[in-house]
């Protein structure tokens, strides 16, 4: 199998400092629980992307430790998640993405590590750009979706669950902020892999940044500061990054793009490492 990014395999030691670089500025955000995040769940939002390294990104969020608090769950601030991705088996859910869909669907079950929480669920981006995300608590991650939810797939998607199967693994550490001003949260995505039977690859030195709104404001203190380094919006998807990083012969022409970007911000942050 050969992957659509290049193979950059620093050793565990240099992922490990690279993320490093994140918790002394992680620590100077006044904290935020589970239960009182409730409040901005923002289930139906309006979403920003952001792709940069995580030298970058620390830069950054020593900018904002006045303007957001950070979740906590028993202590811990950078949140171990794992996901289980599912799609017909000609892969119409990202062929879809691919090729710029207005209204397109995630289907996945996603363990929430250091809560012990776990849910199945349903993402929708509807063509006027909004992301309406649908979820059942589960008693633990599954790769088969139990016959208990086949009227939640059905409800939320234009599929039955028996024309779904698991297609990969993704994994990868976040951290949540909740903004102190406005009705927004940022999803910071660290050390992101992707695996499914012997095939695995990793994005090491990438972070994904997600802003969560109920509308688009220009009002967020995170989106001033990509202002303020010139860092654009991006958008990019875990499940259709993996599903090109671990399959050969799917369609990723339009993808093209992403991946070099992706790559050489993997690439400057491996250099950087290297340097310091």
């Amino acid at each position: 199998m050969i992957s659509a990014f290049p193979r950059l395999t620093p050793n565990k030691t240099k992922i490990l400092r690279m993320t490093g670089r994140i918790e002394p500025v992680i620590a100077q955000f006044a904290p935020i629980s589970l239960a009182e995040m409730d409040s901005v769940a923002l289930l139906d939002r309006m979403e920003t992307k952001y792709l940069l390294g995580v030298s970058q990104l620390s830069a950054a969020l020593q900018r904002l430790t006045r303007s957001y608090r950070v979740l906590e769950i028993n202590g811990v601030r950078l949140n171990r998640y794992q996901t289980v991705y599912f799609d017909t088996p000609d892969f119409t859910l990202y062929q879809q993405h691919h090729n710029g869909f207005g209204t397109r669907y995630k289907v996945r079950a996603r363990q929430y590590v250091d809560s012990a929480l776990a849910f199945f669920e349903v993402k929708h981006k509807t063509n006027r750009e909004r992301t309406l995300k649908s979820r059942l608590p589960i008693p633990e991650i599954v790769t088969d979706i139990p016959t208990q939810l086949d009227d939640f797939v059905s409800a939320y998607t234009p599929y039955h669950a028996a024309m779904l199967e698991p297609k990969l693994w993704n994994d990868y550490m976040r951290l949540t902020l909740v903004s102190i001003q406005h009705q927004e949260r940022l999803t910071l995505d660290l050390n992101v892999g992707f695996h499914w039977g012997a095939a695995a690859h990793a994005l090491p030195g990438l972070a994904i940044a997600e802003v969560k709104q109920d509308h688009c404001s220009q009002n967020s203190a995170f989106i001033h500061e990509m202002k303020r380094l010139g860092v654009q919006p991006a958008g990019f998807s875990k499940y259709t990054a993996g599903v090109y990083s671990l399959y050969d012969g799917v369609k990723l022409n339009n993808f093209k793009p992403q991946i070099r970007h992706v790559s050489k911000i993997m690439q400057e942050e491996l250099n950087h490492e290297f340097v310091h």
